[in-house]
């Protein structure tokens, strides 16, 4: 299955697209059944697209969201908080309050964390996804080699020296030893049942990852590879992400 790839001369632009498209699909969604149910991502690589989201059109209190992870051990107040990050990213800019949003608190029992968010999810089918791509090619927090086979929602993971690494380049942490070892993550297979996936990945350093997810084996070993079996996958890259790509490439 090809995965449908669009390039953007700059990650403004790749931000403002990725948006739109996953605006559309809210919208359609909630025209659909009166409600939508979104994932929400973090990182570096979706500043410009949550920027954009905020001001698309939205029923935003007819809207359920839901965050792929966050680290074990941060407390909310961490200026590496994914919880924090969107709050002031996204959450607190809304223009309307949302009819829910289902954060991952870390500073807890982990594992109860994981059972009370996937109990919730289950309920709740996800109308769009939107992520990024790690790195080491990660979706989420599922490091290679992912777990391609559990159900569960949510579990507890490993960090491996790769993302932590990433982490740390990113500013979010002062040291590599600063950096928490483990995490929750929402699965690949959650992830999976997504209606729609929106993959936001720009800059050189993700173009390794962006070439082994697209063009190569599905293999846990380059866990984004998977999206390669979900029918409504689009890659939102600038031209340095996708500098690797073969020139055969479908776009």
């Amino acid at each position: 299955m090809v995965i449908n790839t669009i390039i953007h001369p700059d990650k403004l632009l790749l931000g403002q697209a990725a948006a739109h498209h996953g605006a559309e699909r809210i919208r359609a969604a909630i025209s659909a059944k009166g409600e939508a149910n979104i994932i929400v991502a973090t990182g570096a690589s979706q500043f410009e697209m949550l920027q954009a989201l905020v001001l698309e059109d939205i029923a935003w209190e007819r809207v359920t969201v839901f965050h792929l992870d966050e680290y074990v051990g941060i407390p909310i107040t961490h200026p590496a908080s994914f919880r924090q990050y969107l709050w002031e990213r996204f959450h607190r800019l809304l223009p309307r309050p949302l009819k829910a949003f289902h954060y991952v608190a870390g500073d807890g029992d982990a594992r109860q964390e994981c059972a009370r968010l996937g109990a919730i999810i289950k309920t709740h089918p996800i109308d769009v996804c939107f992520a990024g791509v790690g790195e080491n090619s990660h979706l989420a927090f599922n490091d290679p080699p992912a777990d391609f086979e559990t159900e569960e929602p949510y579990q507890v993971v490993e960090l491996d020296e790769a993302c932590r690494s990433q982490q740390l380049g990113e500013g979010w942490f002062p040291t590599l030893e600063d950096v928490p070892h483990t995490a929750i993550s929402m699965g690949n297979r959650q992830i999976m049942k997504s209606r729609c996936i929106l993959i936001t990945a720009p800059d050189r350093r993700k173009a390794k990852a962006v070439k082994d997810a697209l063009q190569g084996p599905v293999t846990p070993a380059v866990p984004a590879s998977i999206l390669q079996q979900h029918p409504d996958v689009t890659f939102y890259l600038d031209a340095d992400s996708s500098a690797l790509l073969q020139a055969d490439q479908e776009l």
